[in-house]
This record gives structure tokens, sequence and C-alpha cells, in this order.
């Protein structure tokens, strides 16, 4: 893991100053973003520097990314976390949102379905002590171990063709699900849960998106 060197605290600070242009008021979560070093997220040194990009996506194991700085706070920022709230993660990655998450003091339930991605990552986040709880899965109908669980939050980091009522059935009501719809297309869409039938579901949209997939399986 490299030391967060004054270069990188340099380029968190450049970093959380655009996304406050951009539109980013979230106090809880712009320290965060100041304090949470993106590099101990991506092993390539190489592509430190764009790690600090806003509106960069590095590639990570697996084919995956992890996502750009404005795409992390747009989706925190529209899930309104307040300390203490459970939330439930689809889509691990490389642990870096369930970190600003952990930082920000929700309590964090998150899932990955690529095995390799899953052990890496759960053993990273908890070298770095936060108490995210790591699960193997693609959670189209949440964790399995965790059926009849139900959150505050929902934040989903890959593309959904639709909005899974498997995961809405685990979002309390009066809950919030923040989640990229579509498929050769995606728009960020926030869902609330005013009751338990979908004609009950309020949505908002917040401009396109472009996620890697939400698959089935853990294959």
């Amino acid at each position: 893991m490299q030391p967060d060197l004054p270069k990188y605290q340099a380029w968190r600070r450049r970093m959380v100053e655009q996304l406050r242009q951009r539109g980013i008021t979230n106090r809880a979560l712009l320290e965060a973003m100041l304090k949470l070093p993106r590099h101990w997220f991506c092993g390539d040194t190489l592509l430190d520097n764009m790690l600090y990009d806003i509106d960069c996506a590095v590639p990570i194991d697996c084919g995956q990314t992890i996502s750009k700085p404005y795409t992390v706070a747009l989706q925190t920022q529209l899930l309104e976390v307040e300390p203490y709230m459970t939330v439930l993660e689809v889509g691990t990655g490389s642990g870096y949102q369930a970190a600003v998450l952990c930082e920000m003091k929700a309590r964090v339930y998150t899932v990955e379905r690529q095995r390799a991605l899953y052990n890496k990552t759960k053993a990273l986040l908890a070298s770095l002590c936060y108490t995210a709880r790591c699960y193997l899965g693609d959670s189209f109908n949440g964790i399995p171990e965790l059926k009849d669980y139900k959150y505050d939050r929902i934040l989903v980091t890959c593309g959904a063709p639709n909005i899974p009522e498997g995961l809405m059935k685990q979002l309390k009501v009066g809950g919030v699900m923040v989640i990229p719809v579509g498929e050769e297309q995606q728009e960020m869409v926030k869902v609330y849960k005013d009751g338990e039938s979908p004609d009950q579901w309020r949505i908002e949209k917040h401009g396109d998106a472009m996620f890697v997939p939400m698959l089935e399986g853990t294959r």
C-alpha cells in the first residue's frame, strides 16, 4: 500500500474543491473524500494521478472499475445518508465507495459477485479497520444470508436493466435507493419507497450514467 504522500493530499484537496464547484454540498461526504486516499484502492501506481481526476473511472481487477470521484459523490449525496443508517451497497468493487460510507458513519453491508475481487477487497477493508460486512453474490434479491433484513438505504454501483423488485423488498418504507437503470443507455435514478407496492414508489432521474452491467450469479 502506497503511503499517503503530500502529493496525494494536494490532489485530494483539489478534487474536493472541484466537487464543490460541481454542486456537491454534503459536508460529511466531502470530508470523507478529503480524508480517504483513493490510491489505496487501486494497486497500479501508473494510474495515481488519474484516480483524483473527478471525471475519470479507473480500471481495477476482474474487468471492473473504481468509479470516478464525481459519480461516487453524486450517488452518495443522492442517497441522503445519516450516521448509523444501514446501507446495502451492490457492487463492492475496489471498496472505495464502501469506505466512504463507513467514514460517514453508515453501517455498511456490501456484496460483490466476482470472487477474486470479493476476497481481495474484503481483506483490504479489514486491514484499514473498516467495519463493512462483505458478502459474495449478485444481490438482485438482496443478500441471501440476510433475506429478511431491511435497509435504510440501498446504493447500486452497477447498471441494472430495471429497478429490481427483490432489492426494493429489502428497502425499508421511507427508504431511498440510488441505482443506474438501463441497458444500452443508463440513467441515474433515485427511488423513494413510500409503501410496499410499486405504485407507491416515487422516481427521480438525475442524468446519464455509465456503469458495468449488473449480472446474475458469481461466474
